[in-house]
């Protein structure tokens, strides 16, 4: 497996590999028999890449095999399962079958603790030693584990719904163009959109592990179909989600794409003025217009590493009024202290309507900053750690290596879900943040070789 942020085989999101040859249906048993060791009860649910339901079977009988029973409830979003696991007290944690965002030919397996929360990296580091020393629980024939099956949706919409202002939003009749990208939210994200009272326009909205039409991320680049059909249709929203949809991302009335940061700005502004301050916990690689909006808006920035399980964690122990990330993964602490893309897309339309405001409208105020993302192929993660902390002895290593400028920083961050290094550059003019991204680029090629 790959090198991660946490050990050999749990990585900042859970394990992930290419399926069948770095994540096997025996890890996946293994695993099962990991979380199977830890808990009595636990929810299980996939994706929709071709190899979910071969790991999740795995993983199954690797947790009845230890005398876990077993609640399957079959394809379904990372937060949907996230939401379950918290609601129903009987079960005492969840494993999700998802590479997220991460292309078609990989898989993950990420457990979940009995808030709904994901694991910390204390707790992923203690399930590594169980499955690298295989100190499995042992039973009997007549102890082992049963399997359960379980209906997730109307618990997990009617979630999203008691929290948002449902007569509010369907008093506008919203036009909205959602994007499920073939994955685990085309059994959610149309429904709960009919009944906000929307006008929906599905896309995509068909399970189909392939991605016959774009990659599971939902970028820009990616999303071209989307843009279109919003600017043909006159739709008043565009939403996208990746394969297990705990992200959302945003296109504009006008068909043009909205940055992750400016509405990852935008939510934490609106939540700091709904609680007359209160904190916003964010990592490092999030754009400074955030810490702006939010300052502006009375509230305190708390920075942290990379990764929504820190997020959450952080959120909690400085009690936050909003969390998230700058990737289209937005924490709402009142409904689960973990990225859900739903809630995303009810909280923006709800934004929407109250001010009666089209979304351009409300994210122009948001402070504008020059970024570029890219990333690049990187084998050995240590390799370049070692040769960044030669290269700036001065940056903010808290995760990777960041370099802070008067007007302008750059992150060179190893990924902690595959093979790559991802550079951010942010700056107040754009030739400044195309000569960072090309001195990023250079560096990490002159480490690497």
């Amino acid at each position: 497996m790959r090198i991660g942020a946490v050990g050999e085989l749990f990585g900042t999101d859970g394990v992930r590999g290419i399926a069948n040859e770095e994540l096997t249906a025996e890890m996946a048993l293994n695993l099962g028999r990991v979380m199977g060791t830890l808990k009595k009860r636990v929810a299980i649910a996939m994706d929709t890449r071709l190899s979910s339901p071969m790991l999740k079977s795995a993983a199954i009988a690797g947790l009845t095999s230890v005398g876990c029973d077993v609640v399957d409830l079959g394809i379904a979003p990372t937060p949907a399962l996230q939401y379950y696991v918290k609601c129903k007290k009987e079960v005492e944690g969840g494993i999700i079958v998802t590479a997220s965002h991460n292309p078609k030919e990989y898989n993950g397996i990420k457990f979940i603790q009995e808030d709904g929360r994901e694991f910390t990296r204390d707790m992923d580091e203690e399930c590594e030693r169980i499955y690298k020393s295989k100190t499995f629980r042992v039973v009997s024939w007549n102890e082992i584990g049963q399997v359960y099956y379980d209906e997730y949706r109307r618990l997990y919409i009617d979630g999203i719904l008691d929290k948002v202002e449902v007569d509010e939003i369907s008093r506008k009749r919203f036009r909205v163009v959602i994007d499920c990208g073939n994955g685990a939210s085309c059994f959610t994200s149309p429904q709960i959109l009919r009944e906000l009272g929307c006008e929906v326009i599905s896309i995509n909205s068909h399970p189909d592990g392939r991605f016959p039409q774009r990659s599971p991320e939902p970028v820009e680049e990616n999303l071209d179909l989307l843009k279109k059909i919003v600017k043909e249709t006159k739709a008043d929203l565009g939403v996208a989600h990746d394969g297990d949809a705990d992200r959302a991302t945003f296109v504009d009335e006008k068909g043009r794409f909205i940055s992750e940061d400016v509405i990852l700005a935008l939510m934490a502004k609106y939540y700091v003025e709904k609680n007359r301050g209160g904190k916003v916990v964010t990592p490092v690689s999030s754009s400074k217009c955030v810490e702006d909006a939010v300052v502006e808006a009375g509230g305190e920035i708390v920075y942290t590493p990379v990764g929504s399980p820190v997020v959450a964690e952080t959120m909690i122990k400085v009690n936050a009024v909003f969390g998230g990330e700058g990737n289209g993964g937005l924490i709402f602490p009142e409904h689960l202290y973990a990225r859900d893309g739903a809630m995303s897309f009810a909280r923006i339309l709800e934004l929407m309507a109250l001010e009666n405001k089209p979304i351009s409208e409300l994210v122009k105020d948001i402070p504008r900053y020059y970024t570029i993302k890219t990333k690049l192929p990187c084998k050995d993660k240590i390799k370049l750690l070692e040769g960044l902390k030669k290269e700036f002895p001065d940056a903010n290593f808290t995760d990777g290596a960041r370099i802070d400028y008067e007007d302008s920083w750059i992150l060179i961050r190893p990924s902690g879900t595959e093979p790559i290094v991802r550079i951010f550059a942010e700056a107040k003019t754009k030739r400044k943040v195309e000569e960072l991204i090309e001195m990023g680029i250079r560096t990490v090629k002159k480490i690497l070789g």
